[in-house]
Parts: structure tokens; C-alpha cells; sequence
């Protein structure tokens, strides 16, 4: 092996394999030039003492001699972080966190992107909200997340941050946190899983576990098929390959200017996702000296553009509710109508699963959300501010399509309007959220008897009950399945379908709750009617054989019952006790707000300003 002498440079004995700047490709050169420029002129509009870092390691004082004793005890000297940005890598990783098993390996990446730029990377792990495992719903602790990002963030030394999700809520967690303390932020997506596969066949995450759940009900499956599926449908890291939640929010965050332009599209082991990594840890050290800030990113347009892409991609509804959310977190106000008014002119051109046909990697390879965005790029803001330092618009000019199938024109859609609707009526007055373009195009517009369940135990207990009073015209309705019923608004407003009718080949009914489903999910399901049956809103009056009239086109759910029999109704009903009366349990309780408010602690929507923390 070749040594190098004490004398001579690393750059004095390059390996064969790198050569001379001469001989680089032209577009190498450019690129490699075009670094070292960005590495060695930042455009600064702090010094290193205005660092807020600097406050706690730069000053000469006896609290500052203990900060810097102790990173020392650490290994680390001054030299390794005096007058540099000290980066926070908030990583959601964990050995339950399915989505993010290959993050151990990603913050590496993002720590040697942030060497080679100049700052001082920390590692520091927060909560994984992770979809898979926690109960009574992961909902519940998507705000104990953003509360505990804030928190880090605020109370130790650190000037800017790469936060590392992927899984449904993280990315809204991460993003609600990071917006309240406003430090420049990256957010570094987990990326989809590869496709899933069995007999040759396709799978896709969550969809064709519903699909086929209801054969295996039907007694069209075995268990050994059903067990082979179980063995091939998650292959490898990453979020769920549809577009469920993590990817619609993912895709989201890259709208609203969160992310480095094409980075939510990245399947999880495509080594462009680690490149990806390390450009997140270089592009946080110049974001911190430009300092710029979720504030300056975060306006009404970008708020309407993610709300154009989430229709064209056909996103999970719940987008709606962390959407909401989010914008509380900057004072902004999304009012239903909104979504509404956006998803009637925005086409849904993403052919993916559950309201298409292809899955997120087939849509990387087509050219992935860049290539969509410019798709309906004379629907979107282009002039909105990314945390490249770049407008959206110039982002995505290059973009290209490489599958026109995958990725669709807009006069060839896959529907033509956006993939969310909300509905109104004596049911839902402060409304409720359907996804007609992954429903049977039928039950549309239906009328029918109710079906009641006060809770789901109740519901598990008599769904398959071959005596109960149901057909395919029926139905079904879930009560007590909100923010406070649930608790947490759990995921089951895909409400299964009574064994007797999936003989009959019945795959779809229209279903009513005050519950989430799954962004992988479909069918006739309408949720998050607001305000929930467990705080005494109109679905909790609802009893069996009323007739229920959805009209999607019309966005009216109506219960057919007069006004004089809901009040008297109203007055016979009891409020239930709370579920918690200790923990956070009773903080959720007490704070939660309302599907149509997004469901945040009424305390941390944006107002009075939290003051920096005094160093003593």
C-alpha cells in the first residue's frame, strides 16, 4: 500500500481514479467549482458573535467555561465549533420506527454534509411517532412531538436545524416544532420503501392490505397466500410506497419549501438518497448564515401551493387536518372552504395507489414531484421562497416527465378534480372530508338507513353478527371516534364491511365517523365530521334506520331528521367521561382542538412570541 510522506499532502498523492482538474468532465468542473464557491462564500447576514450558539460558547464567563469544559469532555475543542453554526440532526430514529430504520446510517451523511460546510453537527434524538405500533392512535402524540422539537431546539445552543421524518405524523410534528422556535430548518425525508411483491404480483403498502384482508374475509384467499403477503409487502426502509400519508406530507413539506427540490420523491435506499443527506447538512450551515427561517418561507401562497399539490397528487386527508395545523403554528387561518375551492380547479394527475395505479417508486422514476409541480405549474405560486435560498418556480423550470402515465397531463387527469372534497350539512356544520376518487363512483350520491355503532368496540363486537340489519344500501356509522372519543382520532374511518356482503361481492359502502383512515385506505368514507359525537356533535343523535343522504357532487351530508327531533335528542344525551384524568392523557384532553382546527393544543397556535432563554 502506498504511504504518503510527512512532507507531502493528501492533495500531493491523489489516487489514481481522481484526476487532475484538467481532465474532469466539463460538467464536473462546473459543479465541483460551483461548491467551493457556495462553501467558501456564504452570503452572510450574521457574524459568528451573532450566532446564537455564540451565547453560550463564545462569551468569557464562568457558565461559558462550563459549556465548553464539558464539550471537551466530549472530545470536542474549540477549534471544532468556535464561529461556527452548531446544527441540531433532530432524528426520529428508533428500533419501532419502521420508516426510519436506515436513519442511523442518514445522519452520518447529514453530519459529514455539515463538516464539509463549515458548521458543528449534534446529533439529538426526539420521539418517533411511528404509525405501526403506538396505540390508542399515533395521532395523539403528533403534538408531544412538535412540543418536544420546540423545546430542544430552544433551550441548548443550536443555530439551525435538519430534522429527520418521514412517517405519517413526524412530518407534521417536526415541521409544527421547528416553525414555533423559527431557526433556519431542513426537513430531510425518509423516503418511500421499494414496491412490495408477491406471486409476481405488485403490493402496495396498506391498500392491498385492505384489498386483500376483505378477500381473506370473503374466503377468496387462504391463510398461506395470506401469509406469503405478509412475508413480501415491506421490503426494505422507508415510509409506505402509496400515497398515504407519508408520502402526501412529505410531498407537502418539499411544497411548501421545506425540503431540497426533488428530495420527498427519493426512494429511502436509492443512493441519491444519501447524497441527498449530505446536501441537507451543507445547505443548513449557509441557511443559518443567510438566516433564513421558516417565517420567511411560509406565507397564504405557499399554503395554497401545497394545498394544489396534495389535490394533484391525490393526497391522504388527512394532509387536511396537519395542514390546518401547521399554518396555526405561523398565524395563519386554513378554513376548510379552502381545500374545498382549490381541490374543484386543481386536476388530480398523479396516477398512484390508492386512487391510481403505480406506486412512489414508479413516480420517482417518472420524473418524481418536481416533474408533477411543473406539470401544474400555471396553478401554483412560483414566486414562494424554498429553503434553497430559491423561488419554487425556479426549482422545478428543468423538470421533466419521463412517464406520462405515471405522471399525467392536465387534460388527461386521472380525475378531474383534486382528490379531496368537503362536505357540509345538519350532520357535519363545521364539516367533514371524503376522497371520492378512491371511492365507487355510485355511492356518490347515496341515500340510505343507518347502521349504528356507538364505539369500536361495539362495532368489532357486531359487524359480522349474520342477524344484524344491514345491506349494500345501508349506512354505516361509527360514533365516538374523534380527537377526544377515540381518544386521539384513530385511523378507523375505514369502517370494515360486514362479512355477509363481502360473500355477495360487496366491496364498498358508504361509511360515516368522526375518525381518520389511513392515507393508504379507500372507499366511500366520510371523516372527521366535526364537531365529534363525543362532545355532543349532530353524529352522536344519529340512530339505526335514519336515512343519511351523501352528495358529493352536491358536498351536503344530511341526516333526515327534523330539527325539533335533533333537539329533543340533544337534550336526552349524556356527555361522557374524558378517558385520561392524569399525564398527558389529561393535557390532550384539556387542550385538543377540533378536526377543522387541525387538531394542535389550543396553547401552541401562534401568538405572543416565547422568550429566548437567559444564561446564568
Amino acid at each position: 500500500m502506498k504511504t504518503i510522506s510527512p512532507a507531502s499532502s493528501p492533495e500531493d498523492d491523489l489516487p489514481e481514479d481522481n484526476l487532475p482538474e484538467d481532465d474532469l468532465p466539463e460538467d464536473d468542473l462546473k459543479d465541483a467549482k460551483k461548491m467551493e464557491e457556495t462553501l467558501n462564500e456564504p452570503k452572510r447576514k450574521k457574524t459568528a458573535e451573532e450566532l446564537r450558539s455564540h451565547r453560550w460558547l463564545g462569551v468569557s464567563d464562568l457558565r461559558s467555561f462550563s459549556h465548553r469544559s464539558r464539550a471537551k469532555q466530549m472530545g470536542y475543542g474549540r477549534e471544532d465549533y468556535a464561529g461556527k453554526p452548531v446544527i441540531a440532526i433532530i432524528n426520529t430514529w428508533s428500533d419501532l420506527t419502521t420508516c426510519h430504520s436506515h436513519f442511523r446510517e442518514r445522519a452520518e451523511e447529514v453530519k459529514r454534509g455539515v463538516w464539509q460546510a463549515g458548521g458543528f453537527p449534534l446529533e439529538i434524538p426526539a420521539m418517533p411517532v411511528n404509525e405501526t405500533f403506538m396505540k390508542p392512535s399515533p395521532m395523539m402524540y403528533r403534538n408531544l412531538l412538535a412540543m418536544e422539537v420546540e423545546e430542544l431546539l430552544r433551550c441548548q445552543p443550536i443555530d439551525g436545524v435538519v430534522l429527520m421524518g418521514g412517517c405519517d405524523k413526524t412530518t407534521p410534528g417536526l415541521l409544527m416544532g421547528a416553525i414555533s422556535i423559527n431557526l433556519p430548518t431542513i426537513y430531510l425525508t425518509a423516503g418511500p420503501m421499494l414496491r412490495g411483491n408477491w406471486n409476481g404480483q405488485i403490493l402496495g403498502s396498506g391498500s392491498d392490505v385492505w384489498k386483500y384482508w376483505a378477500e381473506k374475509c370473503a374466503g377468496n384467499i387462504t391463510d398461506t397466500e395470506w401469509n406469503e403477503m405478509e412475508d413480501g409487502i415491506a421490503r426494505s426502509p422507508g415510509h409506505c410506497m402509496t400515497m398515504g400519508t407519508a408520502s402526501t406530507m412529505t410531498s407537502i413539506a418539499e411544497t411548501l419549501g421545506f425540503t431540497l427540490p426533488g428530495a420527498s420523491s427519493i426512494p429511502a435506499v436509492d443512493a441519491n438518497h444519501s447524497r441527498m443527506a449530505a446536501s441537507c447538512g451543507r445547505r443548513i450551515v449557509e441557511a443559518v448564515w443567510e438566516d433564513l427561517k421558516p417565517s420567511d418561507i411560509l406565507t397564504m401562497k405557499s399554503f395554497e401551493n401545497a394545498i394544489t399539490a396534495d389535490m394533484a397528487i391525490g393526497g391522504s386527508t388527512n394532509a387536511i387536518i396537519h395542514l390546518v395545523a401547521i399554518a396555526g403554528r405561523v398565524g395563519i387561518k386554513l378554513d376548510l372552504k379552502k381545500f374545498d375551492e382549490i381541490s374543484q380547479r386543481t386536476p388530480m394527475i398523479a396516477n398512484i395507489r390508492p386512487s391510481g395505479q403505480f406506486l412512489m417508486e414508479d413516480f420517482y422514476y417518472a420524473g418524481g414531484l418536481r416533474a408533477l409541480l411543473w406539470q401544474i405549474r400555471e396553478l401554483l405560486n412560483l414566486d414562494c421562497i424554498t429553503v434553497n435560498g430559491k423561488a419554487i418556480g425556479e426549482n422545478i423550470a428543468d423538470a421533466k416527465i419521463h412517464h406520462p402515465d405515471v405522471i399525467r397531463s392536465l387534460e388527461n387527469p386521472v380525475a378531474p378534480q383534486g382528490g379531496t372534497a368537503i362536505l357540509y350539512g345538519n350532520l357535519a356544520p363545521n364539516g367533514a372530508v371524503i376522497k371520492p376518487t378512491a371511492a365507487e363512483s355510485r355511492l356518490l350520491q347515496h341515500t340510505g338507513p343507518a347502521v349504528v355503532f356507538k364505539n369500536y368496540n361495539d362495532m368489532a363486537a357486531r359487524i359480522d353478527d349474520e342477524n344484524l340489519v344491514v345491506d349494500e344500501n345501508s349506512v354505516i356509522v361509527l360514533q365516538n371516534a374523534g380527537p377526544l372519543g377515540g381518544p386521539g382520532m384513530p385511523e378507523w374511518g375505514m369502517l370494515p364491511i360486514p362479512k355477509k356482503l363481502l360473500k355477495k361481492g360487496i366491496r364498498d359502502m358508504v361509511r360515516i365517523s368522526d375518525a381518520r383512515m389511513s392515507g393508504t385506505a379507500y372507499g366511500a368514507c366520510v371523516l372527521h365530521v366535526s364537531p365529534e359525537s363525543y362532545i355532543g356533535g349532530p353524529l352522536a343523535f344519529v340512530r339505526d334506520g335514519d336515512l343519511i343522504e351523501l352528495d358529493v357532487p352536491g358536498r351536503k351530508l344530511h341526516l333526515h331528521v327534523t330539527d325539533a327531533e335533533l333537539a329533543k335528542r340533544r337534550a336526552a344525551w349524556v356527555e361522557p367521561e374524558r378517558h385520561y384524568r392524569r399525564g398527558f392523557g389529561a393535557l390532550f384532553s384539556q387542550h385538543v382542538t377540533q378536526a377543522d382546527e387541525g387538531c394542535d393544543f389550543d396553547f401552541l397556535l401562534s401568538g405572543a412570541e416565547t422568550p429566548e432563554p437567559e444564561i446564568h
